[in-house]
């Protein structure tokens, strides 16, 4: 049983990781900035906004309301639209000096990615909170399993991601990476118009 929560955990996780989404690109754009490292750091952010969500869940809190679910839409796709819109600003000079001055910390922009991301705080309100739960109906040893396993695939996917992002860097024009990052920048954009635009529309 453990073991199955384990890979239960793995496979949810891995099937969320490779849709693309707010963290996606922002590993992209922070992989062409830094290097392959960057996407670890970024996971590494995000997994902390989701430690903190899997302890509220485990002490029994919920919110899950429609109130909630609307305000989140709304402030996190405005804080999607605005990190987009910065990170296009930042493509129109883009070059590959990619010391340790490029803009931003990855483990920050893991984490504000997580929390302006909508869909990442409804799946945890919502599907994330009903897995937890099942695991505790057995045990806790099987919630946190079932939570392990959806780490471990954040990291396994987003480390691939990074490295060939990263080594992209070494095969393309400045051009060509200007473009890259003001692409994820127009997709974050688009992420966070989506958000908003159902709320108020």
């Amino acid at each position: 049983m453990f073991i199955e929560s384990l890979a239960f955990g793995f496979v949810i996780g891995l099937t969320g990781a490779v849709v693309p989404g707010p963290l996606l690109f922002a590993t992209i754009a922070a992989s062409l900035e830094k290097g392959w490292t960057a996407g670890p750091r970024i996971v590494f952010g995000h997994a902390l906004i989701e430690v903190v969500l899997c302890a509220v869940i485990a002490l029994g809190f919920t919110i899950a309301n429609d109130i909630v679910f609307q305000t989140a839409s709304l402030l996190g796709g405005g804080a999607l639209f605005i990190f987009g819109v910065m990170t296009v600003n930042s493509s129109r000079n883009a070059t590959f000096d990619v010391g340790g001055n490029a803009t931003g910390n990855p483990i920050v922009t893991g984490a504000l990615t997580s929390v302006s991301n909508p869909y990442f705080l409804i799946w945890w309100l919502t599907i994330g909170n009903g897995m937890i739960m099942d695991g505790l109906k057995i045990s806790f040893l099987a919630a946190a399993l079932f939570t392990i396993g959806h780490w471990i695939a954040d990291p396994s996917w987003y480390a691939l991601v990074s490295a060939s992002s990263s080594k992209g860097r070494n095969v393309m024009s400045d051009r060509t990476y200007s473009r890259m990052l003001a692409g994820c920048g127009v997709f974050l954009v688009c992420f966070g118009a989506y958000y908003v635009a159902k709320i108020v529309v």
